[in-house]
C-alpha cells in the first residue's frame, strides 16, 4: 500500500531579505516540483507564507521541513539580519505538525548542493582545472553577502561551513575604496563586506561617489536603477559603483580561496553577479580574486565559477540537509 504524501512529503525552503522560494518534495530522492517565490513582504511572518503555499498545493501538510534561511542558526528563537522575520523553530514544528524540522543557513544549503551542479548551470570566470576532493569556496551577494564552502569529511562526503563569512571588515586597498569605506563607517558604525557586495551595497556606495565627487544623485535608489545607470548609460560614478563592487567581491572570495586552501574551485551565487552577465567576466573581480602577492600564482590555477542556476540550487541543498539527517 502506498504512502501519503504526509508520511513521505517534504517542504523545502530557501528563505532570503527579499523572497522566499518554497518547493514540493514528494519523498526523500524525488524529482524538486512545484517552486513558488513568495516576496516577503507580502507576509507579516513566515508560517503565513508556509500557510499560503500549502494552501496553494492542496495537498495537506508535510512530513518534514526545510528551510534555508539567511541567517545565522544559533538557538531556538531566529530572526533574520534583512528582513523583520522572526519566529521559534519549535512554535513553528508545533503549528505544521511537523516530523522534522531543520534549519541552516542559506549558504550552507547552497553548498551542500555545489556537487550536483550541472555543468550547464555554471560559467567559469578564469582558473584552470578543479582538484577533485579537495575544499571547494562559496560566495554570493544579493540581499546580503553569504560565504560557505565544502570541505572533504575524510570518507567521501562533505562537510558544510556554517558562518557569516560577509560580515568581515570591507578589504579596501585603493584611495577611492576608502574613500567608500570611510562613508560606511560613518553610516553604519563599521564597513563590512556585505555593506559593499549587496543590493543596498549598490545604492550607498554609488550616494557616497557622488557625494565625494559634488555630483547630485538623482534616481539611482536601488541596485536595479544604479546597474541599469552604470551598463545602459555610462554613469560614471554608477560604473565605478559596479567595478568596486566587483573588485571587493573579487578580494573576498580571494580571501576565502585562500582560507580554505579552494583547490576544488570557489562558486559565485546569488542574484546579483548572474544578472551582470558577461560584463562580470570583464570586471575587475578576477584580477582582485589573483591579487595575493606572494600566493598569486597559488590563485590564478584555482577556478571560480557563476552559478546561473535558473532555480534556487539552495532548495536542493535543504533536501540533501534533510538526507543527511534521516
Amino acid at each position: 500500500m502506498p504512502q501519503t504524501p504526509s508520511d513521505t512529503a517534504r517542504l523545502l525552503a530557501d528563505i532570503g531579505g527579499t523572497n522566499a522560494r518554497f518547493a514540493w518534495q514528494a519523498a526523500p530522492g524525488a524529482p524538486i516540483t512545484d517552486v513558488q517565490v513568495l516576496p516577503g513582504a507580502h507576509y507579516p511572518t513566515l508560517q503565513a507564507a508556509m500557510h499560503a503555499y500549502l494552501d496553494g498545493l492542496g495537498r495537506g501538510a508535510p512530513a518534514a521541513v526545510a528551510i534555508a534561511i539567511a541567517n545565522p542558526i544559533t538557538g531556538d528563537m531566529v530572526r533574520m539580519t534583512n528582513h523583520d522575520w522572526a519566529f521559534s523553530q519549535s512554535a513553528v514544528k508545533a503549528e505544521f505538525g511537523l516530523r522534522t524540522l531543520r534549519m541552516l543557513n542559506d549558504f550552507t544549503a547552497l553548498a551542500l548542493a555545489l556537487p550536483d551542479l550541472p555543468a550547464a548551470e555554471l560559467r567559469q570566470v578564469g582558473g584552470g582545472e578543479a582538484v577533485p576532493g579537495v575544499a571547494m569556496g562559496l560566495v554570493g551577494a544579493g540581499t546580503g553577502l553569504g560565504v560557505s564552502g565544502l570541505l572533504p569529511d575524510g570518507h567521501g562526503g562533505w562537510v558544510p561551513l556554517e558562518g557569516e563569512g560577509g560580515h568581515v571588515t570591507l578589504p579596501a586597498t585603493t584611495a577611492r575604496e576608502r574613500t567608500v569605506m570611510d562613508g560606511l563607517i560613518r553610516r553604519y558604525g563599521h564597513a563590512s563586506a556585505e555593506r559593499v557586495c549587496c543590493g543596498q551595497g549598490l545604492v550607498d556606495t554609488c550616494a557616497i561617489l557622488c557625494e565625494a565627487d559634488g555630483v547630485t544623485v538623482q534616481g539611482l535608489d536601488s541596485a536595479s536603477a544604479v546597474s541599469e545607470a552604470a551598463l545602459k548609460a555610462g554613469h560614471p560614478q554608477a560604473l565605478e559603483t559596479l567595478n568596486i563592487f566587483c573588485a571587493m567581491l573579487g578580494s573576498v572570495a580571494g580571501n576565502l580561496a585562500l582560507t580554505l586552501g579552494a583547490r576544488g574551485g570557489v562558486y559565485v551565487g546569488g542574484g546579483i553577479v548572474p544578472r551582470l552577465g558577461a560584463w562580470f567576466d570583464t570586471s575587475p573581480f578576477r584580477e582582485r580574486f589573483d591579487n595575493k602577492g606572494r600566493f598569486t600564482r597559488l590563485l590564478q590555477g584555482m577556478p571560480v565559477w557563476v552559478i546561473t542556476s535558473a532555480q534556487s540550487p539552495a532548495l536542493l541543498g535543504a533536501a540533501r540537509a534533510l538526507d543527511r539527517h534521516r
